[in-house]
């Protein structure tokens, strides 16, 4: 009995796939990019080796910056030039101010209800105007200045106790991954939720369970996403991952709704979520919960990984490149001397440092491919023919290492931006058109403040003698294969301001946790 069925939902399946192929075949091809041979049913998914970045651009060399293929059912365009990113961002911007529908968007994006997820229209503008006013404009971000700077010390503080008055080995992702999570926690809610001085605090814990399982959804190059390019697989379910992100969607709205009904009952904490919430009672029709809970989720996924992802490749270039990290070092001993801790105030004062990031944006974009577009009417991309529905992907990762745009592409130097003017379609580290990042403002602090805080208190070298592996993997976000380790040592320079916030850290964090698990002043 189990045999029949399995064999007629097989013999349906094939069915469907067939019908879609022959219906396909059938249809009047107009002057679609050029793509490579595709396979029955499967298409191009076949050619896609990881990383996919570099497969896109060894396919866009043979057949164009403009570039076709099929993801089982999807149709994909892939763009590699300047002037094709310019036409999708300009002439079809608002044809491409969608994203395409993943199946997990319905249970963990309140379905398509958010800023990340949304179609394009009055619904969307509306919630990104109350991203870019209420929550990620200068004024509220410099509401926020002393949670950044405070987490920063804390940072510094938690790096002074492993190295001593020597130096130590430390592997800097899950330090930079905490430090990211706490500053938008903070900002949203109010409360830290990672570190070790958390201890054994069950909330935090338990939320970080529940966001490393989220962050385990998004992505569309994951085999978890198949039912997205097959929708029978989302009927059929055999994985039972409907039911997964129906269970984690579940939890996380519990958890958002129990931040938000925290802030009714204490209404004296300054942070997002108490302003959205003022907002609420003078519009309670458009400010609901469900709103203010999307934008959590919003902020959490676009803010936190995507900026300790940059930290970290922003390091292993630096300790891979020691004259850089020097001639770093000596602008923050100029322009902010070695007796207080540079701030946010002192960025325009350093130019190098901003130039640095720059390039480790250029070289290493977190989202090489950015996030995916997709197209809401028939349109044209450099002569060729993009139908409705269609997905884009903006190979950002080859256009930032094109030759014929940057001079040298593969090496790292931050001093080609020190003079010369960037055009505005060779270099996109926040996306581009009316889906780029509202964040950028928030992200470029935290990377800054960071990076010159670390530089001017600690001294960083390789663990060994080589260069430190630069080997990335990912789809959807590129990430280091091997986590960095590097070696951080005490700087006599940084003496000061890293006692300074050693002081400050430990005040703030309130002592740490011992191996026993105790709280230690």
């Amino acid at each position: 009995m189990e045999t029949t069925v399995l064999y007629s939902i097989f013999t349906i399946f094939v069915l469907y796939l067939a019908s879609k192929f022959l219906v396909n075949a059938r249809k009047k091809h107009r002057n679609h990019p050029p793509s490579p041979p595709a396979l029955p049913i499967i298409g191009h998914l076949h050619l896609l080796k990881k990383p996919v970045h570099r497969t896109l651009d060894n396919l866009a060399q043979k057949y164009g910056p403009v570039f076709s293929l099929k993801f089982g059912s999807r149709f994909v365009v892939v763009v590699s030039s300047p002037s094709a990113v310019e036409e999708c961002f300009t002439k079809n911007d608002i044809i491409f101010a969608n994203r395409p529908y993943f199946s997990s968007g319905r249970y963990l994006s309140y379905n398509y209800t958010t800023l990340g997820s949304a179609p394009y229209g009055e619904h969307w503008r509306n919630l990104r105007r109350i991203a870019a006013i209420e929550i990620l404009s200068s004024t509220r971000l410099n509401k926020f200045q002393d949670i950044r700077k405070s987490e920063v010390r804390m940072l510094i503080h938690r790096l002074r106790r492993v190295c001593g008055n020597g130096s130590a080995k430390v592997e800097l992702r899950p330090m930079l991954r905490d430090l990211t999570f706490n500053i938008i926690m903070e900002m949203v809610a109010g409360k830290r939720f990672y570190g070790e001085e958390l201890c054994e605090d069950e909330q935090a814990t338990y939320f970080q369970e529940l966001m490393n399982e989220f962050f385990s959804y998004t992505g569309a190059t994951k085999g978890k996403f198949l039912q997205d390019l097959f929708p029978i697989l989302e009927v059929l379910d055999f994985s039972g991952n409907e039911k997964k992100r129906i269970l984690l969607g579940e939890k996380l709205d519990v958890l958002c709704q129990e931040l938000i009904d925290g802030h009714r009952k204490d209404k004296g904490r300054d942070t997002m979520i108490t302003h959205l919430l003022t907002l609420q009672e003078s519009q309670p029709e458009y400010y609901t919960d469900q709103i203010i809970k999307g934008l959590i989720q919003n902020l959490l996924l676009a803010g936190t990984e995507t900026t300790a992802t940059s930290l970290e490749w922003a390091f292993a270039n630096l300790v891979n490149h020691p004259n850089v990290l020097k001639k770093a070092r000596a602008e923050l001993d100029t322009q902010v001397g070695q007796q207080r801790l540079m701030e946010e105030s002192d960025f325009s004062k350093l130019p190098y440092l901003q130039s640095i990031m720059s390039e480790n944006s250029r070289l290493y974009p977190v989202a090489p491919l950015l996030v995916p577009h997709s197209s809401s009417s028939d349109c044209s991309i450099g002569g060729y023919h993009v139908p409705q529905g269609a997905m884009l992907f903006v190979n950002a990762w080859a256009i930032q290492r094109d030759p014929k745009l940057w001079d040298n592409p593969t090496n790292f130097s931050p001093e080609r931006f020190e003079d010369a003017r960037t055009e505005p379609y060779n270099l996109f580290p926040f996306g581009m058109g009316r889906r780029a990042c509202p964040g950028d403002g928030l992200a470029t602090r935290v990377l800054l403040l960071t990076l010159g805080s670390l530089i001017q208190c600690f001294d960083w070298e390789r663990k060994g003698q080589g260069q430190v592996d630069m080997t990335e993997k990912g789809g959807i976000t590129m990430t280091k294969s091997e986590p960095l380790q590097v070696v951080c040592g005490s700087s006599w320079r940084g003496a000061v301001p890293c006692l300074l916030a050693a002081a400050i850290g430990s005040v703030a964090g309130g002592g740490w946790c011992d191996d026993a698990g105790e709280r230690r002043g």
